[in-house]
């Protein structure tokens, strides 16, 4: 990587290194174990977001956005929600909070959002390495980006096997039940949809 790609990715790194700092404490202070593992898994997946960046180059606005997602998600596990404020679950964490009283979770909100943006990332993955017959970029077709929101919806499941392991292996975890698992995965679908429906309409106008 040059120095001058090196440099633009500075501030991506440091934006990600300060939440994880920040979250590594609270969850310390909290003697939150259900979150100490969390970070684990989240320092994995930022080291192979960096795997993955060398090999293929993702875009500085994709890079921000997997890293708002990942404040978006250490926040919603650590972050106390003031006094009264409606939620569902065993913890009053913003991940519990309901945004619309029993229609719309925090925790919705952050699944959509993280697999729509991991849909984007398959997408950019995807037209790098594909080339159409006549040797042309690869367009986002209805085929092609069904493939990519299959693929989002699908790392969406190994994070719900995630937090299946997490409810066999740490007592008292917030995950949830079989219902909010199913919410999970509606999320997941929805938020890798909208991507789809952006990247397409984005597709179009700039022809």
């Amino acid at each position: 990587m040059s120095s001058a790609a090196q440099v633009k990715l500075l501030p991506v790194i440091l934006f990600n290194a300060a939440y994880m700092l920040a979250a590594v404490v609270g969850a310390v202070v909290q003697g939150n174990r259900e979150f100490i593992f969390y970070i684990v898994v989240m320092l994995v997946l930022i080291s192979v977001i960096g795997a993955v960046h060398r090999s293929v180059r993702l875009t500085t606005p994709l890079l921000w956005a997997f890293s708002l997602w990942g404040l978006a998600h250490m926040a919603g596990g650590l972050c106390p929600l003031p006094s009264g404020w409606p939620y569902n679950g065993d913890n009053e964490v913003l991940y519990s909070a309901w945004l619309i009283p029993n229609l719309l979770k925090y925790d919705q909100i952050v699944h959509a959002y993280g697999f729509g943006i991991t849909t984007w990332a398959c997408w950019h993955i995807l037209s790098h390495a594909l080339r159409q017959p006549d040797g042309g970029a690869v367009r986002p077709t209805f085929g092609i980006l069904t493939l990519c929101a299959a693929a989002g919806m699908g790392f969406g499941a190994l994070n719900e096997v995630i937090e299946f392991i997490a409810v066999l292996t740490i007592p008292n975890t917030n995950v949830g039940g079989y219902e909010n698992t199913g919410w999970d995965l509606v999320s997941n679908l929805v938020g890798a949809t909208i991507a789809a429906v952006i990247i397409r309409c984005r597709y179009r106008i700039s022809r």
